[in-house]
């Protein structure tokens, strides 16, 4: 009988992990899948513990286990080992608490995985953002090939239990998704049609911060774990498939390369926000 867990890592997500939660619960599944929830709250000086908990009746209605874990410190990292530690099933959804999953992904991830070998899934991600400049950023990078024809896993990712082998505890790093991606070659990766919503940072200045970290992340795994970067098929487009994106998109390309300069200019940073 198939089986599936969800860990969910969140720190002073008060407002979005009720909305992330009651998504989750919505998911259609074949009666025969059992799925667990392991929610991992850790530094949190709100109540998003109390409020994950309060979805718990939900989620018993349909039978599924959900259970909220408290750690003091914030630290996703800690927090994915904390819920991989007492997670029961192999197969495993990693989730961000500010991702809306639709309706019928739950059910494709747990179907591609369900197949011989180490498998890596994910859904189409669809980026949200609120801000004039963000939703253009957002609407920009969604066309960059990568994101068009790729497996990025951002804010979501799963993996079967010979796929969770690939390592062992969660290392301490600024990229998770993109570790988890690159110990999967090309052909061991699958993405499926069901989407999810991911947010991305509001305003230019968050952008330009949380645009230094992730090429920071890349930066420390290329150090790091140079044998991962053999899994990299990350396309670089052309001179031409960026002119045609541009005209296609002028202002969701002036605030991109915008950011991508800002970050190029001063590539260093000292601190990171979300910006939400």
């Amino acid at each position: 009988m198939p089986a599936v867990s969800v860990v969910l890592p969140a720190s002073n997500e008060a407002s979005l992990i009720g909305p992330c939660l009651r998504a989750l619960c919505a998911s259609r599944l074949p009666g025969v899948l059992r799925a667990e929830v392991i929610v991992v709250a850790n530094g949190c000086r709100d109540d998003t513990a109390d409020r994950a908990r309060a979805e718990i009746p939900t989620f018993e209605a349909r039978g599924w286990d959900v259970r909220v874990i408290e750690q003091a410190h914030g630290n996703k990292l800690a927090a994915l080992n904390a819920g991989d530690a007492v997670a029961r099933h192999d197969l495993r959804v990693y989730l961000d608490a500010d991702v809306t999953v639709s309706p019928d992904l739950l059910a494709q991830l747990v179907d591609v995985l369900e197949r011989p070998g180490p498998r890596y899934a994910s859904g189409r991600v669809v980026i949200t953002a609120r801000s004039v400049l963000s939703r253009a950023y957002a609407r920009f990078w969604q066309t960059v090939p990568f994101m068009r024809q790729g497996v990025p896993g951002c804010g979501l990712f799963a993996v079967n239990g010979e796929g969770r082998a690939r390592w062992g505890r969660f290392p301490e790093i600024i990229s998770d998704d993109t570790f988890v991606r690159l110990s999967f070659a090309p052909g061991e990766r699958a993405g499926v049609a069901a989407t999810y919503d991911w947010p991305i940072a509001e305003g230019f200045g968050n952008l330009v911060r949380v645009r230094r970290r992730q090429n920071a992340g890349v930066a420390e795994i290329e150090q790091r774990y140079p044998e991962l970067l053999a899994n990299d098929d990350k396309p670089t487009p052309t001179r031409g498939e960026t002119l045609a994106m541009a005209l296609r998109d002028p202002p969701g390309f002036a605030v991109y390369a915008a950011v991508a300069l800002a970050v190029k200019l001063r590539p260093q940073a000292a601190e990171w926000s979300r910006g939400r």
